[in-house]
């Protein structure tokens, strides 16, 4: 079985930073929590410490456990397709940024 993160950087936009932590709180981690292989996620708030510039303001981490990748990728969109995923209308879109990482196995 594979190991990986998902790692999302998003923004809240300006004037709406409660509704959408709360929007990703309350639904945006439970419907990320909810596909089949996710194991847990966490999110964090940007520090002013950054080399050489600081990225998106919000960061999620989702521990993955998959045989296939593509699958579980594959899967996220059908469900962001069916609106299983929901979105919410305080999420800047231009900020929001995603990448899948495997683990690397241990020497």
């Amino acid at each position: 079985m594979g190991k990986y993160v998902m790692i999302a950087q998003s923004a809240p936009l300006p004037g709406r930073e409660a509704e959408y932590d709360a929007w990703y709180d309350a639904v945006h981690m439970k419907d990320i929590c909810a596909l089949p292989g996710v194991t847990g996620g966490r999110r964090f708030t940007a520090t002013p410490f950054a080399m050489p510039e600081p990225g998106a303001p919000r960061l999620a981490i989702y521990d993955i456990e998959t045989d296939d990748a593509a699958a579980f990728m594959a899967e996220m969109g059908r469900r962001s397709a069916d609106g299983m995923i929901t979105r919410s209308d305080a999420m800047d879109r231009s900020a929001a940024r995603m990448w899948i990482y495997e683990e690397h196995p241990s020497s």
